[in-house]
């Protein structure tokens, strides 16, 4: 039997621990260099969890994916154009409000989606007590709180990553829903941009960014990046599979 391969994108705000995760999880199997065409420093690693190999790609952070900056747009065509079978957001426990506001974005693009609370016992140390229980039956994704820099929930999020790969959770996403007219607007735009991009992408996210002017998207639209294909022999380098 084959070993399955998927990919799996890192994204949340800057200062979340994002990045220490990814070292958690890659240990030394990474590769940086910047994203084609940009200036923009892409990472890149690989694992092992349970015979299956996983590709993560720790994109830029960014507080939003409205396509405001070179990072955001990277961030926004990964999920948008590569569609990694899992997106993990780590969000900061200490400043949850906050960061959820990138989380209910990748929401409205994709249903694989795993939010990490990390940065737990920070929080735990403040006095502050995440319900994730409740946050994730709210959101209708996964919530795992963890704690990378000290290893903590670690195996618990790669078992939520694993299920999401194999199709073993069912998630139901928030929908935002905004004002009436907003509303009215995007019901106008669906049938449109059904036509135009089918069910390749999500067309309601796109009617709402294409009502507020992004320019950028359509550009993508119409000429998407090409694939992220891994550098060479980039991880040769580095010994074996790290298995988590």
């Amino acid at each position: 039997m084959a070993e399955m391969t998927y990919t799996m994108a890192l994204m949340g705000n800057p200062n979340t621990g994002k990045s220490t995760l990814f070292n958690v999880l890659t240990g030394l199997r990474q590769h940086t260099g910047n994203w084609p065409g940009k200036t923009v420093t892409r990472a890149e690693g690989e694992f092992t969890y349970r015979g299956a190999t996983y590709r993560l790609v720790d994109l830029p952070g960014t507080y939003s994916l409205y396509s405001n900056s070179a990072d955001e747009e990277v961030a926004r065509d990964f999920l948008l154009f590569e569609r990694p079978d899992i997106t993990v957001v780590v969000v900061d426990a200490t400043a949850l409000e906050r960061n959820l506001n990138l989380a209910l974005q990748v929401l409205e693009m994709t249903n694989r989606v795993v939010i990490a609370v990390n940065l737990i016992d920070e929080a735990k140390k403040n006095g502050i007590h995440i319900h994730t229980e409740k946050l994730a039956a709210k959101l209708g994704v996964p919530v795992v709180p963890v704690s990378a820099r000290n290893r903590e929930g670690i195996d618990a999020l790669l078992d939520a990553v694993e299920a999401m790969a194999q199709g073993r959770i069912s998630t139901t996403p928030l929908s935002i829903r905004y004002s009436p007219e907003i509303e009215q607007g995007i019901a106008r735009l669906l049938p449109f941009v059904t036509d135009m991009v089918g069910d390749t992408y999500p067309a309601r996210w796109i009617a709402l960014r294409l009502l507020d002017g992004d320019a950028s998207l359509l550009q993508a639209l119409k000429q998407p990046p090409r694939p992220l294909a891994k550098e060479g022999n980039a991880y040769a380098c580095c010994g074996s599979v790290k298995s988590v």
